[in-house]
């Protein structure tokens, strides 16, 4: 089931993004996230204060987290988006985590088809996305569902150095938007 998180989610959440970086500092995987920068606690409580902070739960237990709004960060502007919309009309997800001892039972998944299915419901006329250009793993199941990269960009991303973002987008469902 996926939900708004409430405040006695923060703590999992937080236990999901340590475990993410175990995993990245036992060479298990590549986020480009680096372990007290991003993503960590505060990631989470800002997301939540927003209003904005997303998970899925499995038995009452949550087993992933996204946040999705309409804030495109720094360097969006520098996308080569084939569809067009105004900001208002851009849904994005951001930070989309899945506990690593639930990897590859569909959660992340079923976390993008919710944010899909949002946008389809709220009239978006672009899903917007990024990822580390290292995340391969990432890069992969984005194309596998139907994304595009609209670029790479070197940027410092929420306080990480040297990073180079993959920009994403689709169209989402049920939407008749036509690209450029």
């Amino acid at each position: 089931m996926i939900e708004k998180a409430e405040f006695y989610d923060l703590a999992r959440i937080s236990e999901i993004y340590e475990a993410i970086h175990d995993e990245e500092a036992a060479g298990h995987l590549t986020t480009g996230w680096i372990r007290g920068v991003y993503p960590t606690a505060e990631t989470a409580r800002a997301a939540l204060g927003r209003g904005d902070l997303y998970v899925e739960r499995e038995n009452g237990r949550v087993v992933a987290a996204a946040v999705i709004n309409r804030i495109q960060p720094p360097g969006y502007e520098s996308g080569t988006w084939t569809i067009p919309a105004e900001p208002e009309e851009v849904l994005v997800l951001h930070t989309l985590v899945v506990d690593p001892k639930e990897s590859g039972k569909g959660y992340g998944r079923s976390m993008i088809r919710a944010y899909e299915q949002m946008a389809g419901q709220d009239g978006s006329r672009a899903l917007r996305m990024d990822t580390n250009a290292r995340n391969v793993q990432a890069r992969a199941i984005y194309a596998h569902l139907g994304y595009r990269e609209a670029g790479i960009i070197p940027t410092t991303f929420n306080g990480i150095p040297d990073v180079y973002l993959v920009l994403l987008e689709k169209k989402p469902p049920d939407q008749d938007v036509k690209t450029a």
